[in-house]
């Protein structure tokens, strides 16, 4: 078997797994992958003029490597047919039997199709080359997904490495031991207090693991991201990862849009246990836990709250340090809430630029309106409150009523549909009956017999006159050709229309009427309106054929017209 020699293919495998932090058997996969597809420039290259090679014509080739030897080889799997009409994929049976007798058809066989290495140009070589970079980030990048797709939403230890444009490229690792992959800090996860200094070190918080083989850092990393602070009080507050004490939630606002406001974190905290203060836990003796924490942000401002159950006093601690005078819950259902503050508190619990009450309305939940004490007028308030009350009521009540209509025409809709679809299975059920010749016999033989005229077929009682006139009237009372059953003096050659019609009340037509003769009479009755529609339809046909004629006889006669004076003219013409 033939094969393309790679000196120092060994020693490339191990320098490239130590360099990228890849284990041996990826940069293997990555390197076949990577002479394949040097192989199938070679073949586009070289192919002739005959050959098309579609996306997956070289999915039957492979690529050995062998790092004893220092080389790889080209393996094809062919299958054995009759007549091999695509040599990359198909083999003669004659030929597979001169070296393995006990071929068969179907079967598959390996050959070594390997190029001679001179035969490799320089184009098959880039190629090569540039797929194993490609292949080769594509492995680092999963590899980090897998490693880092664990860790996300936790804090990492980071080391600045350089700066694009507004981000900052950062090292960090998964573990001791374990190599440091990149990762970007973006502007807007920055702290405006932050200094940031190459192979400076810091806490991070790990955002997102980027998926997907797009450029750049994979790892996105914060720093004004709310889970760094619960992650450094967890770290510093032996109570809260003993879980004495838990923190219930936090509103941070780490970049704010104006510069003259700084950076503002407010935490709430809460216990079950009586003996624990969960705010003085937090802060230490004299703030030596806190003050930790306030370094690591650069001198970020901190509140620790009280959490409770009670949204009054809960919303009251929010506004800490304002001093709050009382809080009216206008509207439980919208979280809407009025807090009465003294006039020299009003400034203090806004905040600067309204940070104090927004940071507070973030933690709280709640939506809070900061009123002045001494102007607040609760009756006109409670006027307002009740007015928006009363039209919200409003509202929905119409909402309700609307919602029930459309219910109710949807019922009635569906109800009405219901109906039409049986009846008209009724219908057609009856119909059926009608035309099933079964069923009209057992109807007959059910059916008293009154009189020997009765035991003949409907069809044969039923004569309807043909004539060749189409203008011709069809009799609309076909009982008129027939017998009545009911006359026993029968004369044959009495006109119909001449008989006398024996007067019989309407029990005994109820009782003596045969329903089968009603509906075919209602059968024949429909065709009586169909032929008087096409006698209609036919004389409307005629009046347009006459209305056509006339007007081509006028035209005729108008053109005669004109060729007897033109020819008058002549003469005219001529005679002068």
């Amino acid at each position: 078997m033939s094969m393309v020699q790679l000196p120092g293919l060994q020693a490339m495998i191990d320098g490239i797994s130590q360099e990228r932090n890849l284990p041996k058997i990826a940069v293997q996969e990555a390197l076949r992958e990577a002479l394949l597809k040097g192989y199938e420039r070679y073949r586009r290259t070289y192919r002739p003029d005959t050959e098309v090679f579609d996306e997956h014509y070289f999915d039957n080739f492979e690529v050995e490597l062998d790092t004893e030897e220092e080389g790889f080889r080209i393996l094809s799997t062919k299958t054995i047919v009759e007549v091999a009409n695509v040599p990359d994929h198909q083999i003669a049976l004659k030929e597979v039997q001169e070296v393995a007798s006990e071929a068969q058809l179907g079967d598959t066989v390996i050959l070594d199709v390997t190029p001679e290495q001179s035969d490799f140009g320089r184009m098959a070589a880039i190629q090569t080359k540039q797929v194993l970079s490609q292949k080769l980030r594509d492995q680092q990048r999963r590899m980090v997904q897998e490693e880092f797709q664990d860790l996300e939403g936790t804090v990492l230890t980071a080391r600045v490495l350089r700066f694009e444009r507004q981000s900052v490229i950062m090292a960090v690792s998964s573990g001791l031991g374990q190599p440091e992959v990149e990762a970007e800090l973006l502007k807007r996860d920055q702290l405006p207090n932050d200094n940031y200094r190459v192979n400076m070190s810091l806490r991070v918080y790990l955002k997102k693991v980027s998926e997907g083989l797009h450029r750049g850092p994979q790892l996105l990393v914060s720093r004004a991201d709310a889970g760094l602070v619960v992650y450094l009080f967890a770290n510093e507050v032996p109570e809260i990862e003993d879980e004495i004490v838990r923190i219930v939630a936090v509103a941070r606002e780490a970049n704010p849009s104006s510069r003259s406001v700084g950076p503002r974190t407010k935490i709430a905290v809460d216990t079950l246990e009586r003996d624990v203060d969960p705010v003085g836990a937090c802060i230490g003796a004299r703030g030596s836990r806190i003050q930790v924490v306030v370094n690591e942000l650069r001198g970020e401002k901190i509140d620790v709250i009280r959490w409770s159950p009670d949204p009054a006093t809960y919303i009251a601690n929010a506004l800490s340090p304002a001093r709050v005078d009382e809080v009216r819950l206008i509207n439980p259902e919208d979280r809407q809430a009025h807090v009465l503050v003294p006039e020299d508190q009003l400034s203090l619990a806004i905040g600067k630029e309204g940070q104090n009450v927004r940071l507070a309305a973030r933690l709280t939940g709640w939506k809070i309106d900061i009123k002045d004490t001494g102007k607040y007028d609760q009756e006109e308030e409670d006027r307002k409150i009740q007015k928006l009350l009363d039209e919200r009521r409003l509202a929905e009540e119409e909402q309700q009523q609307y919602e029930q209509a459309a219910n109710e025409f949807d019922e009635l809709a569906e109800m009405e549909l219901q109906d039409d679809g049986t009846e008209v299975e009724e219908n057609l059920g009856e119909q059926m009956e009608l035309l099933d010749p079964n069923a009209i016999a057992e109807e007959q033989v059910e059916q008293p017999q009154i009189d020997n005229t009765l035991t003949e077929s409907p069809s044969e009682s039923v004569a309807l006159p043909y004539s060749s006139d189409p203008d011709a009237p069809i009799p609309n009372d076909p009982a008129g050709v027939t017998a009545d059953p009911l006359d026993d003096t029968h004369d044959s050659d009495e006109e119909p229309g001449s008989r006398e019609t024996p007067n019989l009340n309407s029990d005994e037509l109820a009782h003596d009427s045969n329903p089968q003769d009603e509906d075919f009479e209602n059968m024949e009755e429909d065709l009586d309106d169909l032929s008087d529609n096409r006698d209609i339809e036919q004389k409307d046909s005629d009046s347009m054929e006459d209305i056509a004629s006339s007007a081509l006889q006028d035209e005729a006669d108008h053109d005669q017209q004109i060729v007897s004076e033109t020819e008058d003219s002549d003469v005219d013409i001529d005679n002068q």
